[in-house]
């Protein structure tokens, strides 16, 4: 599937900006099942300075730097992406990937092989997700044996909080932390896949947090309004012997054709699709306006 995406994101200034400086990471990513067809990124007032690089984890950033007074700041990304879930390794028919179990998974890892050494960073403690409290660990534990597939426990635990948490987005921040979620059991995309890291790094397995979009559909009958999507995020599990496998639990599936990734990170704070600083005083006022369509 050929996908269109915009995504706009604008502050309005109540006194004004002398100087900025952003961090944009809204480039989707070229992978296995997902090719990058075409990018383009505006930003009004025209940047002073702008540069763009690969960060820690390999995602796209752009940095840029507005030198003169302005009262808005608007960011608008582009993207035409092909998504073939089907050229990329399935872990649903890798009677490999879907034998592993705990134990395996966990004997697998312990190695100084060169190429886990970066898989086992997101074993650790994050800027979101440390402390993982005695609570989590429980409620991971229901799935996680030592025993059973990885697979299946880390899809089980997608299952878990797609039922018996609930999707509220007046509830959390950026800032709620997550043993607060946790005990609340409500939350967004963004705290279910913190959640859910937290859970498989509490049983020494590595997870990651997955930045990106789905497709919607409007109800029946009904025509879909311009910029009323969204970003979202879902977290990834690391299998040994066939890699990350991607969980979705707040739609309670594997991510295929109508999810996009634009990026990955330890949790939420490694990739925000847009942060800065700004020179001012006063309040500011942030939209944001996601529209994604097929091509």
């Amino acid at each position: 599937m050929e996908f269109k995406v915009s995504h706009t994101t604008s502050y309005d200034y109540d006194s004004g900006v002398t100087f900025c400086h952003n961090i944009a990471t809204l480039k989707p990513k070229t992978m296995p099942g997902q090719t990058l067809l075409d990018y383009e990124l505006e930003i009004s007032p025209k940047p002073t300075e702008l540069t763009e690089r690969l960060d820690f984890f390999g995602n796209v950033v752009t940095r840029f730097s507005i030198q003169d007074y302005h009262k808005k700041l608007t960011v608008t990304a582009k993207s035409r992406i092909l998504r073939q879930y089907a050229s990329q390794p399935d872990i649903e028919t890798s009677e490999m990937g879907r034998s592993i179990t705990l134990e395996d998974a966990l004997r697998l890892l312990k190695t100084n092989k060169l190429d886990l050494v970066d898989i086992n960073q997101f074993k650790l403690d994050s800027i979101f997700i440390t402390r993982i409290s005695p609570e989590i660990k429980a409620y991971a534990e229901l799935s996680f044996k030592q025993d059973r597939s990885v697979f299946e426990a880390s899809y089980e635990l997608m299952e878990r909080i797609f039922k018996e948490f609930k999707f509220d987005s007046g509830f959390s921040t950026i800032a709620t932390p997550i043993h607060e979620v946790m005990k609340e059991k409500r939350g967004v995309c963004q705290d279910f896949a913190q959640i859910a890291i937290a859970c498989v790094r509490s049983i020494g397995l590595p997870a990651r947090y997955v930045s990106g979009y789905i497709e919607t559909l409007p109800p029946p009958g009904k025509e879909k309004l311009v910029g009323t999507d969204a970003s979202h995020a879902w977290f990834s599990v690391y299998i040994p012997t066939f890699g990350w496998v991607d969980f979705d639990p707040t739609n309670n599936q594997i991510p295929k054709d109508q999810h996009i990734t634009v990026s990955w990170g330890r949790d939420y704070y490694d990739v925000p699709p847009l942060k800065g600083v700004v020179y001012s005083t006063g309040k500011n006022k942030m939209n944001v306006a996601v529209d994604i369509r097929p091509a």
